[in-house]
């Protein structure tokens, strides 16, 4: 069932924003006629398939209209929002934005911010997003709702577990997709055709996630089973356990944290 609000999303034709609201059409939580989208170039690039989208290049038109906005402008250019939201419900995508520095900036009283990622777009995005105090029950049950039509989707309990998150699960494929692409530089040094490794990695990788997604047990259940199994796979996990690995996915982990902490300018 459609929602009965009106939503709209400044942003709408980037990456992540236009990723989001395809999620919500294709899954039919929000109808095209209730869907406003801003861009600078007022073009429908990607939203084709749907009639009804009003289309805008003015963002306080679209606050205007509607009864709840999605932020999803690149965060160097936040400063550029020209916006007066008052007590519209603001929901922000924006990495290392702040609830704050988003009130300052659009005037708004009612915020959620959150995080998604581009796999949005299939329904398959991991949304976690948290809430300022003067947002009411109902507020939260819509942000609840647009992000499910994403994907999977929490209340956490701080904004800095949103930045935990821009880190973890904000990209796509991102880190997984380094721990593939040295599984690939493996086989191929020992002679096995690239596009042969690249199918069989990938679909190692896909198999993995539904199995992790459809299964109760988690990856560190999967992990100790396959240890206590003592076959091939414990004999690489045990040296990989002695190994650095560990060490360096925190290191990587923490630099992206750090960045998305700063990627705003300190907002």
């Amino acid at each position: 069932m459609p929602i009965s609000q009106t939503v709209g999303v400044i942003g709408g034709s980037g990456q992540l924003g236009g990723a989001i609201a395809r999620g919500w059409l294709r899954t039919g939580c929000v109808a095209p006629e209730r869907l406003w989208i801003s861009n600078r170039s007022g073009t429908v690039s990607g939203f084709e398939d749907w009639q009804g989208i009003e289309f805008t290049t003015r963002n306080q038109d679209l606050i205007s209209a509607c009864d709840a906005v999605l932020l999803s402008v690149p965060p160097h250019l936040v400063p550029t929002l020209d916006i007066s939201a008052g007590d519209l419900l603001i929901m922000s995508v924006m990495a290392g934005v702040s609830i704050d520095a988003i009130g300052r900036q659009t005037k708004a009283r009612r915020i959620v911010r959150g995080m998604s990622n581009p796999a949005a777009d299939i329904g398959l995005a991991y949304s976690p997003w948290c809430a300022n105090s003067d947002v009411s029950d109902d507020d939260k049950r819509l942000a609840a709702v647009l992000f499910a039509a994403c994907g999977e989707t929490d209340e956490v309990p701080n904004e800095d577990q949103i930045d935990r998150f821009t880190a973890l699960t904000g990209p796509v494929p991102g880190f997984v997709a380094f721990f593939a692409d040295c599984m690939v530089d493996y086989a191929v040094k020992h002679g096995v055709d690239e596009a042969i490794a690249n199918r069989a990695i990938g679909q190692l990788f896909r198999a993995s996630g539904t199995i992790f997604t459809d299964l109760p047990k988690t990856p560190k259940e999967h992990v100790n089973e396959m240890i206590a199994y003592a076959g091939t796979t414990a004999a690489g996990l045990d040296a990989m356990k002695l190994s650095a690995i560990a060490e360096g996915v925190e290191e990587g982990l923490d630099a992206a944290y750090r960045k998305a902490r700063t990627i705003a300018g300190g907002g």
